[in-house]
């Protein structure tokens, strides 16, 4: 702007005109003019503003002009501290002004550049003229060469490669060496020629690349397109391998990049070798290798051991699946083969089965892997052939199976004498290890035909069980299948040439095939061990022969073993019976025997004790009425004769006679009532005993008989207590009655049946002082009445209670005399031929309790 202008702005003719003209002359102008007076009170005054601040500040002139501090609100927060600087600087210097910062404007962030010359005036003020520009458009390009230039750097720097810059006449210019091996620094490179550095062989491989004569233009600069080469150089490191790649950076050079590939070549090498070894084995692998697609299964590429093992040519399997070869057994292998690779990517002996050309399945282990062929997934599989293998570990299973069968069978034929069981559990265990549709054993007898002892069969098929026949005719063209004691085999019955009515036979029962093992009892045929298959024809395996032979000869072991038993048994069967009947008969005479003596001790003892003590009695008494005078016997001799108490017992040797004067013989004897009372008492005891001991004779030898009949139990018990009375009323006994008035009728002897209440109440009246009492109680129990005779008086022992009822010889000092044992032993037989029982319990307190048992009267109706 030209001065003398700037100046006549302060003269205020000029100064319409002067700013009339600058606004025209600035209209055109990019960026934004502006005067600004900054006075010395630090006011500022806003002289003049170009039009340009619509644009750049977005803000009218008039607004600047009124509040120029509207554009400090539009600096960016960042850049304002620079400013304030830099316009501090000048304002104290006079220097220059010269800023770049950013601007917040409504349509966004700006860049400008802004210029001033700072003027001292005369009053001290400082006027600033200057040009405020919008270098937006600059700054965003620098920013992104700055980045640009960042971006390819950090590329390089990420670059481990070697890097040159060569002139047309080969010589080095520049060099990045960093994060690469290089052995000679940057100095000692740049500025030489390549063939002062390389080798002379690489050197003429880089000349080749660049001028063909003298050092004119390169390949690279003629062609203008990517030049490569390889070549080895000697290194502390030994020689290494490189690769220089060559390109044109500009007029009269290239660039050349140059990489360590010593590692690939050496991979690419040790690749190269592993694909000649992975050839070799693949094709002399003497397992079946294949490669096929992951998706399909179709074959890319199979080996000779494949087209051996599956019997297609290589040209037949290349380019089809495994499931248009039908390889598959089972389509669900490959399914799950597929799933194991998803799940781990590998897998090892996976045991499945294929099916060759020919139809025939074999068994192999798979193990196979997922590979990338040129990027394409892929499956490298090998199978290695386990049929035959499988075949041995199949014969070892049924050679122990087989022998694991014979042993369990000889055991079970050792430790039982069941045949029936042994037969059968033989027949089912040989159906399962054979998994035939039939085993069963049919019997030859020549008297009962032909029949089956046992069998095991599917139940799709019928059952043999039943089936017998007695022709002949029929038989003996079975038995021919078993002649000579040869196994008969028939794997297919359509093929052998039977009579009708044995084809009949197979037919009915739908044998397709079978096999027939007789069993031989020395040299005779007892039958055979037969099993069928009627499911289809069966080719019958050597084992499977060999077991049947081998069952056979066991079934005969034990056939021949329950033969001997059964013999052994109906042996041992009649000895037994032998000997029962002779030890019945020996315990029958002992019996008598004992019986016999038992009899004899009881009469020799009554003999010898009871009947010889009142003979004696008889005789002391006699012998004193003899040795009496005629008149002594009054008073004096009745006192004499019952001054003895009534339980005392009688001496066992005559007493001395008592002194009397002497009588002439002719004088009559007077005797005491009392004296003669107890003579009668003496012989009524021995008349009782003897007709006991002629009961007991009788019974023993005949039988207790008795005559029972319906009694009324209640009404049998009054009438023989009231005949008791006297009795019990002489010995001060009292009797108190609790049986019920309902009892039920009873099948009773009513005369022998009193007889034995009568003996067992004297029992205790005889044993016990004066004053006994007795309860007596009936109860039903069940089909019988129980009755109960207790007193308060003395007990007795267990012994005593036990040996109450039996006959047998009594201890002389035993309260029991052998005149009551006699009666308790009658008492017994009574009871028992009636159906009942009797027994004496010994109170723990005091007393005894006699109970018995007697039928009722409906019981005994209703028995058979």
């Amino acid at each position: 702007m030209d001065e003398t202008v700037v100046k006549s702005l302060y003269t205020p003719n000029c100064q319409q005109d002067a700013i009339n003209l600058l606004s025209k002359l600035t209209v055109n102008l990019p960026g934004m003019i502006f005067q600004v007076l900054q006075q010395q009170d630090g006011s500022v005054l806003v002289l003049y503003v170009s039009s340009g601040c619509e644009y750049l500040y977005e803000l009218e002139p008039e607004a600047i002009q009124k509040d120029f501090r509207v554009l400090y609100k539009l600096i960016h927060p960042q850049d304002i501290k620079a400013f304030t600087e830099s316009i501090a600087f000048c304002t104290t210097n006079i220097t220059p002004w010269h800023w770049e910062g950013r601007i917040i404007t409504p349509s966004g962030i700006k860049w400008i550049q802004a210029t001033s010359q700072p003027e001292r005036q005369e009053s001290g003020d400082l006027l600033w003229n200057g040009l405020v520009m919008d270098i937006t458009d600059r700054k965003q390009a620098q920013e992104k060469l700055l980045e640009s230039e960042a971006r390819y750097q950090a590329v390089l720097d990420a670059i481990p490669d070697l890097m040159f810059r060569i002139s047309r006449d080969s010589e080095y210019l520049d060099l990045k060496s960093e994060g690469a091996n290089v052995s000679l620094s940057r100095e000692e490179i740049v500025g030489k020629h390549v063939q002062e550095l390389l080798p002379s062989d690489v050197a003429a491989i880089s000349l080749e690349a660049m001028p063909k004569a003298g050092y004119a233009y390169a390949k690279t600069l003629d062609s203008g397109t990517l030049q490569t080469c390889e070549y080895q150089l000697p290194t502390p490191l030994g020689v290494r391998d490189y690769e220089a790649r060559l390109v044109v950076s500009g007029q009269d050079e290239v660039v050349a990049i140059v990489r360590d590939i010593t590692e690939r070549k050496q991979a690419e090498v040790a690749l190269q070798n592993l694909a000649q070894k992975f050839a070799k084995a693949f094709s002399c692998s003497p397992d079946s290798i294949t490669i096929s697609t992951l998706q399909e299964g179709r074959f890319i590429e199979v080996n000779d051991s494949f087209v051996k093992l599956s019997g297609y040519e290589r040209s037949e399997a290349i380019g089809k699946t495994s499931f248009e070869l039908n390889l598959w057994v089972h389509d669900r292998d490959r399914l799950n083969l597929l799933q194991e690779l998803q799940a781990t990517g590998v897998v090892r002996n996976l045991e499945v089965e294929f099916r060759q050309q020919s139809g025939k399945i074999i068994t192999t282990l798979l193990s196979a892997e997922i590979i990338d062929l040129d990027g394409l997934p892929s499956l490298l599989a090998v199978h290695h052939d386990i049929t035959e293998r499988k075949q041995v570990e199949a014969q070892l299973r049924l050679s122990a199976e087989r022998d694991r069968l014979l042993a369990k069978t000889l055991v079970r034929i050792r430790s039982s004498l069941n045949l029936e069981e042994v037969l059968q559990t033989t027949v089912t265990e040989v159906r399962q290890f054979l998994q035939a549709d039939r085993v069963f054993i049919g019997l030859n007898n020549p008297k009962l035909g032909a029949r089956t002892l046992a069998e095991s069969v599917d139940s799709k098929y019928p059952s043999v069980t039943g089936w017998s026949t007695n022709d002949e005719a029929y038989l003996q063209e079975l038995r021919n299948l078993l002649k000579d004691n040869v196994v008969g085999i028939v794997e297919d019955m359509a093929q052998v040439a039977l009579s009708p009515k044995v084809k009949a036979h197979f037919k009915k029962f739908q044998t397709k095939a079978t096999l027939a093992v007789p069993i031989m009892l020395g040299n005779e045929l007892f039958g055979a061990l037969i099993a069928n298959q009627c499911s289809g024809p069966r080719h019958w395996q050597p084992i499977e022969i060999d077991l049947l032979q081998q069952m056979s000869e066991q079934v005969a072991i034990a056939i021949h073993q329950s033969q001997i038993y059964q013999k052994l048994a109906e042996l041992n069967t009649n000895l037994e019976h032998q000997v029962q009947e002779r030890t019945a008969q020996l315990q029958q005479k002992m019996q008598e025997v004992e019986e016999l003596h038992r009899v004899k001790d009881v009469v020799l003892h009554t003999v010898a004790h009871d009947l010889r003590t009142s003979v004696m009695g008889n005789l002391m008494v006699l012998k004193n009425l003899l040795n009496q005078k005629v008149g002594c016997g009054g008073e004096a001799g009745e006192q004499g004769a019952g001054s003895k108490g009534e339980n005392k017992k009688l001496p066992l040797s005559p007493l001395p006679p008592a002194p009397c004067p002497s009588a002439s013989s002719q004088s009559p004897i007077l005797v005491s009532r009392r004296v003669i009372e107890r003579m009668i008492q003496g012989n009524d005891r021995q008349l009782t005993m003897i007709n006991s001991l002629l009961e007991i004779n009788s019974s023993e030898k005949q039988g207790m008989d008795i005559k029972p009949e319906p009694v009324d139990f209640n009404s049998l018990l009054r009438a023989v207590f009231a005949h008791l009375e006297p009795t019990l009323a002489q010995n001060q006994a009292t009797l108190k009655n609790l049986v019920p008035a309902d009892l039920p009728l009873v099948m009773a002897d009513a005369t022998r049946l009193q007889k034995v209440l009568a003996h067992l109440v004297t029992h205790s009246l005889q044993n016990n002082p004066p004053g006994l009492n007795f309860i007596l109680s009936a109860s039903v129990e069940g089909k019988m009445i129980r009755t109960q005779i207790e007193d308060d008086g003395v007990t007795m022992s267990k012994v005593e209670c036990d040996r109450l009822f039996d006959l047998h010889v009594r201890d002389p000092q035993d309260c029991c005399s052998t005149s009551i044992g006699l009666k308790t032993y009658l008492c017994r037989k009574v009871i028992k031929a009636h159906g009942g029982e009797i027994g004496i319990i010994s109170n723990r307190k005091r007393g005894l309790t006699f109970w018995f048992t007697l039928p009722l009267a409906t019981s005994v109706t209703n028995r058979p």
